[in-house]
């Protein structure tokens, strides 16, 4: 999917201005940091960013263009999503689901309607 231009490494990190700062030092100079979503309560020092010679990268995750093949791999039981995630819990209890990651509690939570 990356057309041969994929990533060299990669980690995830869920939380708060620190994973941010954490992610841009840890990237080689002329890498590239990227998030998923809107970046709230997250203040960055403008030179320590321009001196990190990182580029920061970010914006809504592009699922749309992968959601049919994949809920295809799913239903015809190609894939297990099953084993990603380690919390089960109903779609009103979605900011709880994001606080267990963020306080790495766990994994990756499934939320259902």
């Amino acid at each position: 999917m990356t057309g041969g231009l994929g990533a060299h490494s990669v980690v995830e990190a869920v939380g708060t201005q620190e994973s941010m700062l954490q992610a841009i030092g840890s990237t080689r100079p002329g890498g590239h940091v990227g998030y998923v979503g809107v970046a709230h309560g997250v203040a960055l020092d403008g030179r320590e960013l321009f001196f990190s010679h990182v580029h920061l990268h970010g914006g809504p995750a592009p699922v749309r263009q992968y959601l049919p093949r994949l809920i295809d791999l799913i239903w015809n039981r190609r894939i297990d999503p099953g084993r990603v995630f380690d919390l089960d819990l109903p779609l009103d209890r979605a900011a709880e689901a994001y606080r267990a990651m963020d306080e790495r509690r766990a994994v990756k939570a499934l939320l259902r309607v």
